[in-house]
């Protein structure tokens, strides 16, 4: 969407709808004036936006269903041509998108890294599910040849995240009787502090208690067993690209699956989602799947392991629609996408049954020249070097030759 920096948008008329949680709307805002855009407006929906973008943004305080006319008469009456927003499957965003296509105004869309952690994705349109990147596989070929982009190192952004989505929360909360209309994608209380600190425990109380599976499982279980990385139970990956309604069905399909047709010296490693961690506890149900009987011995639910030493000692991976599966093409793995997802493409991952994917994964090899092609593509295409939480972001890619 970006071919020479934000001077792209010399001149636009924008407008910033729901960022990620912290500063990097404010952020964006200067950097797009400092390019030369003629205007720049903000919407905020709750304190939690407004604690991050106060000064010259405009406050929504009505009714849902007086949304969409209240948008569509403020992008006319602006002469918007180009709206940012982050997250195309959150209610408000959904009716924006769907009123800017019918106006011909451009949308871009930012997410999460495809590819972590260096990585912000930025998409003309929409992302994930909704993103118009091509399918067919030769196409990628002509990407293939040349180096790969280099990224700047981000460091470590999790306690950056952690300090302003507690700030968003607690803002969000404070002020919840003057956006009293508001309805968030997800629960807007300071009880939401609850799981975090359920979280916490978890993971000490998981460190203790699956001491030495990691050894195990990169030792003796070397290249044995299937490797299944969870997503969190509101994903909208999750809740509007696959046909599952909850994580658990995922786990239901595969687990049952994985009994019926793996191979009898095959195991399966189940891994939470940790950010999740405070939130759900999936033992129960696979205790209730895998028995008494010899699956057991099969079948590990585990949590807090260092994933990048989990994938390059897996023989296989399954995924509703998560961005581990695209570290596992990275890595050449062959991969089973059960949901909708950029990178679910003939020759990158397995394009078949589940049922099937046991036994012939070991034969499934990814064609290279495609994945290489692949990724260069995406990065110069869709990814931004930096980090919505710290420090700056590039918005000039480096161009890649044909």
């Amino acid at each position: 969407m970006i071919n020479n920096g934000l001077t792209s948008f010399k001149g636009r008329r924008v407008l910033l709808l729901q960022g990620p949680i912290g500063s990097f709307f404010s952020r964006l805002s200067c950097d797009l004036k400092h390019a030369g855009v003629e205007a720049v407006f903000k919407i905020n929906f709750n304190g939690g936006d407004f604690v991050f973008y106060p000064r010259g943004s405009i406050q929504y305080r009505g009714q849902p269903k007086d949304w969409p006319a209240f948008f569509k008469k403020f992008v006319l009456e602006h002469n918007v041509d180009l709206i940012f927003l982050f997250g195309d499957c959150r209610p408000a965003h959904k009716i924006a998108h769907a009123i800017a296509l019918e106006l011909a105004i451009e949308v871009g869309v930012f997410e999460e890294g495809y590819i972590r952690p260096n990585y912000i994705t930025l998409e003309r349109y929409g992302v994930n599910g909704y993103s118009q990147l091509p399918k067919l596989p030769e196409f990628y070929k002509l990407y293939a040849a040349g180096r790969f982009p280099k990224a700047d190192p981000v460091g470590n952004t999790y306690w950056h995240m952690v300090r302003q989505t507690m700030l968003y929360y607690l803002a969000a909360s404070i002020t919840k009787p003057f956006f009293g209309k508001y309805k968030h994608h997800r629960p807007l209380s300071l009880l939401e502090a609850w799981p975090w600190v359920k979280g916490v425990w978890r993971k000490q109380f998981y460190r203790v208690k699956e001491r030495g599976v990691q050894e195990r499982l990169t030792g003796d279980l070397f290249k044995k067993y299937f490797f299944v990385p969870l997503q969190v139970h509101n994903d909208s990956q999750i809740l509007s690209h696959s046909q599952f309604d909850t994580v658990g069905e995922f786990i239901e399909k595969t687990v049952n699956s994985f009994a019926k047709h793996a191979p009898s010296d095959t195991y399966l490693v189940i891994k939470h989602h940790p950010m999740d961690r405070g939130y759900y506890d999936y033992t129960q149900l696979i205790k209730n799947l895998v028995g008494e009987g010899e699956l057991k011995s099969r079948v590990f639910y585990i949590h807090d392991q260092h994933l990048p030493s989990l994938l390059n000692a897996a023989s296989g991976v399954v995924v509703v629609n998560s961005t581990v599966g695209l570290s596992a093409v990275q890595r050449h793995l062959p991969v089973f996408v059960e949901g909708d997802s950029i990178y679910k493409i003939s020759e990158i991952t397995y394009i078949g049954e589940i049922d099937d994917f046991w036994r012939i994964a070991h034969a499934f090899k990814p064609n290279k020249e495609i994945v290489a092609g692949f990724l260069k593509y995406l990065i110069q295409t869709t990814q931004l070097n930096g980090s919505f939480y710290r420090g700056d972001v590039n918005y000039v890619n480096e161009r890649l030759p044909k």
